[in-house]
């Protein structure tokens, strides 16, 4: 059991991991349009624009319906409309199919196409890991993510931007255990910044991320 575990481990961080070939490097959720607007101008706001996103915005509600679908005799489908119906922005609606019809191509490519929470849920499913530390490994991604978009973007080094990844960590591990067993009362969110910077985004003439 105790290799089952390791080698489950590994085969999680290797799917959630940013260097996974799915395309995240392209999405930068409106930070991109948060950068050259002068909202994020430094290391500092990079990390309170990120926490924002972990704890009132898209990653919290992508953590409980990654949660849902998880869970035996979900409803992908059912599921899939509802992920759809909290949509904010066109742009988010293309992030989350691309992402996950990239990831499923690798790991279920059998399965009708899910938005990216819903198909980290079916491949990862039957872990025998801690719920917890499934979302947490999820969280992290998003949060490398959009901190290597500020690294890419800003005046920031790459060792600033672990620097922020590191300090978000205990941060991280909340807003999955809180994710946990989550329902459909705890889908909320209150981001309207990030919301907003999502919309932006789709006006900009010049750019270099595709959200």
């Amino acid at each position: 059991m105790y290799r089952d575990e390791i080698v489950a481990r590994l085969r999680l961080a290797q799917m959630l991991s940013p260097a996974f070939p799915i395309g995240a490097f392209a999405h930068s959720q409106g930070l991109e349009w948060a950068i050259s607007s002068g909202q994020v101008g430094n290391s500092d706001d990079l990390r309170d624009w990120i926490e924002a996103v972990l704890t009132l915005g898209s990653a919290r509600v992508d953590a409980v319906f990654l949660s849902m679908a998880r869970r035996p005799g979900a409803d992908l489908d059912a599921l899939s409309d509802l992920f759809d119906a909290y949509l904010p922005s066109a742009e988010r609606a293309l992030e989350a199919a691309e992402l996950g019809r990239a990831f499923q191509a690798l790991t279920r490519p059998e399965m009708a196409p899910l938005p990216y929470p819903l198909a980290v849920a079916e491949a990862t499913r039957d872990l025998p890991l801690p719920e917890a530390e499934v979302l947490a490994l999820f969280l992290q991604g998003v949060a490398a993510q959009l901190v290597s978009v500020a690294v890419r973007f800003l005046p920031l080094g790459q060792t600033q931007g672990q620097r922020v990844l590191a300090r978000l960590a205990p941060l991280i591990s909340e807003v999955a255990r809180a994710a946990v067993g989550a329902g459909e009362d705890e889908l909320w969110a209150f981001a309207p910044g990030a919301d907003l910077a999502a919309m932006a985004h789709e006006t900009m003439e010049t750019r270099i991320f595709r959200t």
